[in-house]
């Protein structure tokens, strides 16, 4: 099995900082970050026991892709990718909030919605739907951007009576949003896939809003397959899914949800590397490439090198 990345340890000149996310190392300097996409991979807001080989490589790139196509668009953080698993950026202030868009009721939305909730983050949802089905409209449901812990759904009277993001602000944030999700659509119909629903992070450079973190990912996206879509339901089937759900099913049949007192089941080899494959095809699906593996022989100096590169020239 090839190496992988489950956390890095390095020290740059004039580095001001170091920050350790659920799957990113993230190293601090002046006016910019150096985000190292680790192969760490969580479910249920908890990060799993083992890292999954080119997983970082994978959303890393797929991310790059994504942001580089939308930049017309909205204007994003990034300013070099150095390596495989390597973004590096201007330094933002976060906002303190998610920015949710769900073009159908899945995931969150569904299991909120088959308990009998028919409203979501002060939004509506339509009586009679069935789980997969579009929403007459794509709709906005933010979470609360937790530092540990879970995020939590927040409606948009509440960001704003918290005073977490100005109205002029939030304003834009929708605006942004719905262009992103508009685009990321559009561009996953190219590939027989539907975007289903993804989660955007913004922050401020100065008085500019820029989008910031990974865009479209497996990871932070969830895709249907195109073909098969209507037929399944019209029968009532599950949709065949290009998203991490596959992880969560897992986990979730293994009897682990990240409640109190549950624990993460065996990661087999043949787990990593199942979920590893997986990772590969999807990014085959969603960017219609193939696939290059970066060298693994000796990965975290691999990623330094090209990181001092960057910095020193």
């Amino acid at each position: 099995m090839s190496n992988a990345i489950k956390e890095t340890h390095f020290t740059f000149p004039e580095q001001v900082g170091f920050y350790k996310g659920k799957v990113r190392d993230v190293y601090i300097f002046e006016d910019q970050l150096v985000v190292v996409a680790s192969d760490r991979i969580s479910a249920f807001d908890v990060v799993l026991p083992r890292p999954i080989p080119f997983k970082g490589q994978v959303l890393n790139q797929i991310a790059a892709s994504f942001l580089k196509a939308t930049s017309s668009i909205v204007p994003n953080w990034v300013t070099a990718t150095p390596d495989p698993n390597v973004t590096i950026g201007k330094r933002c202030e976060p906002f303190k909030v998610e920015m949710v868009i769900r073009g159908y009721l899945a995931g969150h939305a569904a299991r909120e919605y088959k308990a009998g909730k028919r409203v979501l983050c002060g939004v509506t949802m339509p009586e009679g739907m069935r789980e997969n089905d579009p929403f007459p409209e794509p709709i906005i449901t933010p979470t609360t951007k937790a530092s540990e812990g879970h995020d939590e759904d927040i409606s948009r009277e509440d960001i704003l009576a918290k005073g977490i993001v100005s109205e002029a602000d939030y304003v834009i944030l929708e605006k942004y949003t719905r262009a992103l999700f508009k685009k990321g659509q559009e561009m996953a119909r190219e590939m027989g896939l539907i975007l289903v629903d993804t989660k955007y992070e913004f922050g401020k450079y100065g008085d500019e809003i820029l989008l910031i973190d990974e865009i479209h990912t497996p990871d932070s996206s969830r895709y249907f397959y195109a073909d098969g879509y209507e037929e399944n339901q019209e029968k009532g089937l599950p949709q065949k899914q290009l998203s991490k759900e596959f992880v969560r099913q897992w986990l979730i049949a293994n009897g682990f949800q990240g409640k109190e007192g549950q624990s993460v089941p065996e990661m087999t080899d043949e787990i990593v590397e199942s979920i590893s494959d997986r990772y590969i095809e999807l990014y085959e699906n969603i960017t219609g490439e193939k696939f290059i593996k970066a060298e693994t022989g000796a990965i975290e100096s691999r990623i330094e090198k090209s990181i001092l590169a960057y910095l020193t020239k």
